[in-house]
């Protein structure tokens, strides 16, 4: 399928279930040292808030990253993914050591989950999808619903601005010919929503999330990527050292190209 076939489909998860069939998520976070970013982080942060004998609930689960990794430290782990190509790759995974639940489900909709029944929710790739702020807005209400009163919401979105220097990797004209409004530098939402740091703290809060952390999840890793790849173990070890650094820093947030909240309901 081309992009301009699945630019044509109207029905929002039939969009998605095309979408993952294009892109190889199975391979996003774990390529190459650069890709690794996203991920080392990401755990790094949800992990200053597990204890032993915690559930969590991943939705949007993909082919299972993030699930695969918190079931093998031993968490009990329910993980929700719509897309058919991803569950395909998950499913095969999933050893039978793992406390793990897999379901096949929207993100809009969790009401096989009773109410506050996980410590931690993890809503990722769902708001890279939902071009409907009702929906948004349902899917933050729903991740709530289902998480403990005292519990931890991590929320994860594509940062719009990095988006133009990234595609400037691979395409030299991208500012004559980018899918972008060139008078505002407002990005056409597809595949995917982007989303500046401020929209992403307004969404939130609208939704009645106490923000906690903000956290530039892969800050300049996909840009620095031919450095960060050709980097030995000690380079490498160091350079995570100095984004670990820096991922929290105010002022490096609008530089990433995936952005990190961490929250409490209000």
């Amino acid at each position: 399928m081309t992009f301009e076939e699945l630019a044509n489909i109207q029905n929002e998860i039939e969009q998605i279930q095309k979408t993952y069939e294009i892109f190889q998520e199975d391979v996003r976070l774990n390529h190459s040292q650069a890709a690794c970013v996203e991920f080392l982080t990401t755990v790094k942060v949800i992990g200053d808030y597990l204890k032993p004998g915690m559930k969590i609930l991943d939705i949007g689960a993909g082919t299972g990253a993030y699930s695969l990794h918190f079931a093998e430290l031993g968490y009990e782990v329910c993980a929700m993914e719509l897309a058919e190509a991803n569950l395909q790759v998950f499913r095969q995974k999933i050893q039978p050591s793992h406390k793990l639940e897999l379901v096949q489900g929207n993100a809009v909709d969790l009401s096989r989950y009773a109410d506050e029944s996980f410590d931690v929710v993890l809503l990722f790739g769902p708001l890279y999808h939902l071009h409907d702020e009702a929906d948004r807005q349902k899917c933050i209400a729903e991740a709530k619903r289902v998480c403990k009163r005292d519990g931890t919401l991590c929320f994860s979105f594509i940062g719009h601005d990095m988006v133009f220097l990234t595609e400037l990797m691979w395409n030299q004209s991208y500012f004559s010919d980018g899918d972008y409004n060139k008078e505002t530098f407002r990005l056409d939402d597809f595949p995917f929503v982007f989303f500046t740091v401020p929209e992403c703290r307004a969404m939130l809060e609208r939704g009645g999330i106490h923000i906690l952390r903000e956290v530039a999840a892969d800050g300049v890793s996909e840009l620095m990527e031919e450095k960060i790849n050709a980097m030995d173990a000690e380079n490498y070890a160091q350079y995570l050292r100095y984004h670990f650094y820096t991922c929290e820093k105010p002022e490096m947030l609008g530089r990433s190209n995936h952005l990190l909240f961490v929250g409490k309901k209000q």
